[in-house]
């Protein structure tokens, strides 16, 4: 384990605790218990969205990263990144601070074996025009393959009848892709990485150009012969009943959850209040979303999805955060809206659906990842980002000049998880009660119980983790009817980033708590508390040269009470917590590149966007809890 990750690893069990009489997961898979098993559980830093040389969408901006390449460098090692000279060197090269715990590759399905087919000459297939065409203008078969596969749910010709050359063709990356992470999952008892195996599934509504696109994540290593991509199952049923024939249900070990990502771009069609035939949710529909989603994507590069914000429409300001300007992912020039696809509006909507049919269907968890398509895990850092790639500004045959990517587009977030150890079978039963949360960058340490009439001395108790269990329950949870008379109340815990090396993290400014709930005419309602810290940021951040100072909060701790609570309303508790704002990645190399907008002059190549009304100089990062969900009868 690497030095900052003890560091962030002592700072948790410190802050929340370190005994409790939770059993362990259970087991799939024969290994070594780990040396830091605590059943007080602990956070797992990760990422669960990247993509490597096996995406299209990054063989053709130049990714060479193999699957086993992206590993090694979530454990620490550097890779290099296009462009790539006539000699094959890299031009660029990329090295986390601080390893990562877990990650997972998660190349698209839909086209694995069309890049294989088009790069490799021994494989049938290589010599069609589709092929020709995909190495002769990269670019332009980015869009055409994915416009066909993702938005047709089609081959492009190049794969026989019944697709039967490109399924072949995706039987040995995909094998790679299982070796990689069988190879570098760490089964020693030091338990020092954990890799899944898994891919993204991606299906776009052609309409509207609404985003449809899955992570899944396999358990362990066994896994159907290929995975299920859009092409052969266009609709999230017709997923989720593939991988429960094929995998959940068939007896063979192979168990699976699915994740959605990026719903901020899906014209608000992630999560539909009817199925595909127009009829509207019923119990089936919203059971079986519940076993296949239990988590959502709240962050990745492509922007946030927690909520909306536009001024004179929401109130919460803290919504604008890496909020894109279009609601889909087609590039349509429609803007977002309330509705379509944030993720508070959602979970209201889930309270709704429950009254009308019994079971929540948005009953979902939250982590955050990357969705690299450098085939780099991890790479958040806001100061030396060089874009991910994919939808972004390509770097195929030269360096971007000014900035490396798209203006709207961040660095992406990270997955976190708090299990009793770093094993795939800790991680994924984790992910499968929710007891995860994401952030958006840096490795924020939050906690979250729920219960009633909680005790504000639990802060300074030094087994609060063991209070928290058994007093209340954990983020992701569902918590039964109140007792007569009492109030909700929450223990809220945060501790600031740890940093690495030379580089420290930033304090804390708050923990707030966001509540959504249904009144007794089935209203939806949602509030904003700052549950403790500073209402207005204490730290600073000098745009000109990106220096913080200021002060803040290093640890943040409280037990809050619900002021408005209605034992009788169904209700959804998360926290958000803020970190003291900093400079954006853009505005960093605003800075370096001398850019002063005063001063036209000074505004050299690429670096336009800097004076852009929409540039946003300023972040805040934070970390979203996974809710809680109050149901007023027992669950």
């Amino acid at each position: 384990m690497t030095s900052g990750n003890v560091v962030v690893t002592l700072l948790a069990l410190l802050l929340l605790g370190a005994s409790s009489q939770l059993s362990a997961s259970s087991e799939t898979e024969a290994r070594e218990r780990c040396d830091h098993f605590t059943s007080a559980r602990r956070p797992f830093f990760g990422d669960l969205h990247v993509h490597t040389r096996y995406s299209l969408d990054a063989s053709t901006q130049g990714t060479q990263t193999t699957p086993a390449q992206a590993y090694q460098f979530a454990q620490g090692e550097r890779i290099g990144v296009q462009p790539w000279s006539a000699d094959g060197k890299a031009q660029r090269s990329l090295q986390l601070a601080r390893p990562l715990d877990f990650a997972m590759v998660s190349d698209h399905a839909e086209l694995i074996g069309e890049v294989e087919m088009c790069n490799n000459p021994e494989v049938t297939g290589h010599n069609s025009w589709q092929c020709r065409f995909y190495r002769a203008w990269p670019r332009g078969a980015f869009y055409l393959f994915n416009y066909m596969a993702a938005m047709r749910a089609s081959h492009l010709g190049l794969c026989g009848d019944d697709g039967e050359l490109c399924d072949a063709a995706a039987l040995a990356p995909w094998q790679e892709m299982q070796d990689a992470a069988e190879t570098h999952y760490d089964r020693s008892s030091a338990c020092a990485f954990t890799t899944f195996i898994g891919y993204e599934w991606t299906g776009v509504a052609p309409a509207t150009g609404g985003n449809l696109h899955r992570n899944v994540v396999f358990r362990n290593a066994q896994v159907p012969e290929l995975p299920a991509s859009y092409i052969d199952t266009p609709g999230e049923t017709l997923l989720w009943d593939a991988l429960e024939n094929d995998c959940n249900d068939s007896d063979s070990g192979c168990q699976a959850l699915v994740i959605p990502h990026n719903s901020n771009l899906s014209a608000g069609q992630m999560f539909p209040l009817q199925r595909a035939d127009g009829s509207p949710l019923d119990a089936d529909y919203a059971a079986q979303r519940q076993r296949m989603e239990p988590l959502v994507e709240i962050m990745q590069h492509k922007g946030a999805s927690e909520c909306f914000y536009a001024p004179g429409i929401t109130r919460d300001e803290l919504c604008a955060f890496e909020q894109l300007p279009r609601d889909n992912i087609a590039r349509f020039n429609t803007p977002p809206q309330p509705d379509t696809g944030f993720l508070r509006d959602t979970w209201l909507k889930g309270l709704s659906q429950q009254a009308q049919t019994g079971i929540n269907p948005f009953r979902f968890g939250v982590i955050a990842s990357t969705d690299t398509h450098l085939g780099a895990p991890g790479a958040v850092a806001e100061d030396g980002f060089l874009g991910h790639g994919g939808d972004g500004v390509p770097a195929l045959k030269s360096v971007p000049p000014g900035l490396p990517d798209k203006l709207e587009y961040n660095p992406g977030g990270l997955a976190v998880v708090w299990a009793e150890q770093n094993t795939r079978d800790a991680l994924f039963t984790a992910m499968q009660r929710r007891e995860v949360y994401g952030t958006s960058g840096p490795r924020i340490v939050s906690r979250l119980f729920a219960g009633f009439d909680l005790e504000p001395a639990l802060c300074a108790a030094p087994d609060m983790a063991a209070q928290g269990y058994a007093r209340a329950v954990p983020m992701g949870s569902d918590l039964g009817p109140a007792p007569v008379g009492a109030a909700m109340t929450l223990l809220l815990a945060a501790q600031q980033d740890a940093g690495a090396g030379a580089e420290p993290g930033l304090p804390l400014q708050k923990i707030q708590v966001v509540k959504g709930w249904l009144d007794a005419d089935g209203q939806r309602h949602e509030r904003v508390y700052d549950a403790v810290g500073d209402a207005e940021p204490r730290g600073t951040v000098d745009t000109a040269s990106c220096a913080t100072g200021g002060s803040g909060h290093a640890r943040l701790c409280t037990v809050w009470r619900d002021p408005d609570f209605d034992s009788s309303q169904r209700a959804f508790y998360y926290s958000r917590v803020v970190e003291n704002p900093s400079c954006r990645w853009s505005q960093r190399l605003c800075v370096a590149g001398g850019v002063d907008c005063s001063r036209p002059e000074t505004i050299g190549e690429g670096f336009e966007g800097c004076c852009a009304a929409e540039h946003r100089p300023v972040v805040q990062e934070r970390a979203w809890s996974s809710p809680v969900w109050y149901q007023p009868t027992t669950p």
